[in-house]
């Protein structure tokens, strides 16, 4: 597929007389994934939140589909550790939230015996799956994740970079995804983005990798890890925008 979803031409940011974002355009198709890369404080989860149209960019203009459909899987999301909210209870206050979707997605990330469990008694990686599935529930054409490995251990990143295009190819729809270091980021990504400011550079990971802007910011690194991916997936449904907060690092 080659819809074009959404599109943003030559967006530019200052804070207090700092330029945050400058220049930047893009455009995300259906069915591919992007990933934006680059160093800590480089704009990637302001770029985000301007592309989701909780921040103004200051000139630059942004094309979205009429009745886009967004799941957004924030970096941070804080909640009262007060409250007493279990996963489903959690899930259930979601847009888009029903009880076959939030039993679909619970089995379908493996997080369905997390479902009466205190959201203030997870790990990491079990946070991470259970943002995701809120994500999801309003079946996206366009899903953004930003950091969705933060605080998760090296065997549930690799899981989760395997997951998302999978999920990709269930939906059929676009994924966004901000990370921080192009080796972590799998092989399946169609395009990466290399930000510091400015989009340094773009292309397919193994193309960015040797880029010397990419290694001005990065150095070498490590062989990036190639992950076969084959096209065997039944297509199923579901996730929606929102800004919500719950403890966790943010680096934009």
């Amino acid at each position: 597929m080659t819809d074009t979803l959404l599109s943003a031409s030559q967006l530019r940011l200052q804070r207090s007389h700092k330029t945050v974002l400058d220049n930047i355009s893009l455009t995300l198709t259906a069915g591919r994934i992007m990933t934006l890369i680059g160093p800590n404080g480089c704009g990637k989860s302001t770029l985000i939140r301007v592309l989701l149209g909780l921040e103004q960019a200051d000139s630059g203009s942004i094309q979205r589909q009429r009745g886009l459909r967004v799941g957004y899987m924030p970096q941070k999301l804080s909640l009262d550790q007060r409250l007493p909210l279990t996963v489903d209870g959690f899930l259930r206050l979601a847009r888009g939230a029903s009880r076959q979707r939030i039993d679909q997605w619970l089995k379908r990330l493996s997080i369905e015996p997390l479902r009466h469990q205190s959201v203030h008694g997870l790990s990491g990686g079990e946070w991470q799956r259970v943002l995701l599935a809120r994500a999801l529930l309003s079946e996206p054409q366009l899903l953004i994740l930003d950091e969705p490995v933060q605080g998760v251990d090296v065997q549930g990143q690799m899981e989760l970079y395997q997951l998302i295009p999978q999920l990709r190819d269930e939906l059929g729809c676009a994924v966004l995804m901000v990370s921080h270091d192009l080796h972590l980021v799998m092989a399946a990504t169609d395009e990466v983005v290399c930000l510091n400011g400015h989009v340094c550079c773009s292309g397919h990971p193994d193309q960015v990798s040797l880029d010397p802007a990419y290694l001005d910011l990065f150095g070498q690194r490590p062989a990036i890890a190639h992950y076969t991916h084959h096209h065997d997936h039944q297509h199923c449904l579901d996730g929606h925008i929102e800004s919500e907060h719950r403890g966790g690092h943010t680096h934009d």
